[in-house]
């Protein structure tokens, strides 16, 4: 699969001092789902909002390397031609308009997109079909809907700008396990069916990895590693990292590969 999305060695900085992201590379591939991995502020959602070129309302900006979507360079374009060229951001902590209903929210997403009644009214049958609850509450306003539910809504969207790809944003947050098994499903449903490449930026590493072809790990703004989804779930680091397995309480990858490096010396 040919590289879609290709991030090159960005740095970004907030306030022109605080160094967030720290030489930052990696490949999205065409209809791939690609995930980013790593601890609350590790620079996840900086990652995404330099892609979608958001960062900028919240005074940080890319210093170094360069973004392409489709070979072409993306870093300078604005938000809106991003969301035109097909790059939409799902963000975290489901952002929805509280006081206008489901269908209303999911009508927002196609706003960039000259579309007759007639396609306007196929996008949102084909967002029900992958939303049954949705199409249920339709008429409902979206603040007095289940956490699940608003994350459909945003998701929903997305879809409804007709993306080529999509960068999701902490999907699990807050959410029972069940519903995020939902949502990710829906997800790779959108993947095969849509054909939509994905960016998925995720704490809940062992379903984010499940669901995912590649996976990146960042730590304090770098990616510390990298790999194939599968093989990233059966590694002991990952393990000992995210799932806490190890004798010592939770450790920072450096450490686990110091210590390992150590054990391989004193061998």
């Amino acid at each position: 699969m040919s590289s879609y999305l290709s991030i090159n060695n960005i740095e970004v900085i907030y306030d022109h001092v605080i160094l967030v992201l720290k030489g930052v590379s990696l490949e999205v591939p065409e209809g791939g789902i690609v995930a980013l991995l790593g601890a609350n502020g590790a620079g996840k959602t900086t990652t995404l909002k330099a892609i979608s070129n958001l960062l900028r309302a919240e005074r940080g900006e890319v210093t170094k390397g360069s973004i392409e979507f489709r070979g072409q360079r993306v870093d300078q374009s604005t938000p809106n031609d991003l969301v035109k060229g097909g790059v939409i951001q799902v963000m975290e902590g489901r952002h929805c308009f509280a006081h206008l209903t489901i269908e209303e929210n999911l009508l927002t997403g196609a706003y960039t997109r000259s579309q007759s009644r007639a396609e306007l009214k196929q996008s949102l049958e084909k967002v029900y079909g992958y939303f049954p609850r949705l199409k249920q509450r339709r008429a409902s306003q979206a603040g007095y809907t289940s956490g699940g539910e608003q994350q459909m809504t945003a998701i929903g969207r997305a879809l409804m700008a007709g993306p080529q790809m999509i960068l999701l944003d902490e999907p699990s947050m807050g959410l029972a396990p069940q519903i995020v098994e939902e949502i990710f499903e829906i997800v790779r449903d959108l993947n095969v069916r849509e054909k939509v490449s994905i960016l998925l930026a995720e704490q809940n590493t062992m379903v984010a990895l499940r669901y995912a072809d590649f996976g990146y790990i960042l730590e304090n703004g770098r990616v510390v590693m990298e790999g194939k989804a599968d093989e990233l779930r059966d590694n002991e680091d990952v393990k000992e990292f995210y799932l806490g397995l190890s004798s010592q309480g939770r450790k920072s990858f450096r450490d686990i590969k110091h210590y390992r490096r150590r054990k391989r010396w004193l061998a």
